[in-house]
């Protein structure tokens, strides 16, 4: 089991790589797990193949994450459809000179890319979502690529109403943190997996975050790294493990081939990317328990007169979605022409 779990998130989402095709409607169906049931195994049946699990993760992430992707008997499980059309979203309301301001930035693939399908999996969350909201009123996005001007003085000098895609810190053990202090989030539009990767046959195991003390990772500069010195991990603050932080995330990736680090850990689509273009495939390999699940927020200045108002219309649109199968349609859409990119390059 150990080794289909890891083969499966190595794979993480590889399996929506489902080309183009539209796929036929369907129905998501309920499901109560069964005696010996895995995730995997549910996959297996549904969809005819293991690594297909992402699938139901997303459909059921909640849940899922708080049991480490482990079910048990009697558990209940939403299994939706593949993805299907590639399409970008419709966005009625997306106006060059409406009143309410987006700012956002690219090369963030797949989540925010001006060349990607859709403009990406979140531009086209915060579309639908704003479409959704009560009393849905016209809105601009401008694309920024100089994310270093995002927050400080764009939002904050209210040059722009909301900006996204961003991680939220902890802000209840950080609260003076420049972005706590000075922004609301909505929120989250999506979550994703924070992964250690590892050389294949390292023999590092990461069951609890005892077997990370005195190892040494890496993560570029400028990534953030909340996640390492959380309430009751405290892993930067005591000193209880090594960060290195190169320039770039490839720089990472080469000082664990050339053993200077135990592991790299990005989130789940920058490690894949990186292992495909860096031609590491079967070399390095992540290990089965996600470090972090971090979300991707809409934040405004607690400085914009509005903002409260803007944000309530927001989480309100988002709960809708939620709630419809729009959400998993556009998620599992983009999770697939990632991977479907992936597997051509």
């Amino acid at each position: 089991m150990a080794g289909r779990r890891l083969a499966a998130v190595l794979g993480l989402l590889a399996a929506l790589a489902l080309g183009g095709a539209r796929a036929e409607a369907c129905t998501p169906t309920d499901h109560v797990v069964k005696a010996g049931e895995t995730v995997f195994t549910i996959a297996a049946e549904t969809y005819g193949d293991p690594e297909k699990w992402t699938l139901i993760y997303y459909a059921n992430q909640a849940f899922l994450q708080q049991q480490v992707f482990q079910v048990a008997e009697g558990d209940r499980l939403l299994l939706p459809c593949e993805p299907g059309s590639q399409e970008a979203d419709a966005t009625p309301l997306h106006q060059d000179d409406a009143e309410m301001k987006l700012l956002t930035g690219g090369d963030y693939a797949p989540f925010t890319d001006q060349s990607w399908p859709g403009q990406g999996m979140v531009t086209e969350l915060v579309n639908a979502a704003l479409e959704m909201a009560p009393s849905p009123v016209p809105y601009s996005i401008t694309w920024e690529n100089d994310w270093s001007q995002h927050l400080f003085p764009l939002l904050d000098s209210k040059t722009y109403d909301m900006g996204f895609p961003w991680l939220k810190p902890d802000c209840a053990a950080t609260p003076d943190n420049d972005r706590c202090a000075n922004f609301h989030f909505s929120d989250p539009l999506v979550e994703v997996l924070v992964l250690l990767f590892t050389r294949s046959g390292s023999g590092l195991v990461y069951d609890s975050d005892d077997d990370i003390l005195g190892k040494v990772l890496c993560r570029p500069k400028g990534y953030f790294t909340h996640d390492l010195d959380r309430a009751g991990r405290e892993w930067l603050s005591r000193g209880l493990v090594t960060l290195v932080q190169p320039a770039t995330p490839e720089a990472c990736f080469e000082a664990l081939m050339r053993g200077e680090v135990d592991a790299v850990t990005v989130n789940v689509f920058l490690g894949a990317e990186k292992i495909d273009a860096m031609g590491l495939r079967g070399k390095v390999v992540p290990l089965d328990t996600p470090l972090a699940v971090e979300g991707l927020h809409v934040i405004i200045s607690k400085k914009h007169w509005r903002g409260t108002t803007f944000l309530y219309r927001f989480n309100a649109g988002l709960a809708a979605l939620r709630e419809s199968d729009r959400y998993a349609q556009i998620v599992s859409k983009h999770l697939g022409i990632f991977w479907d990119r992936m597997k051509v390059n």
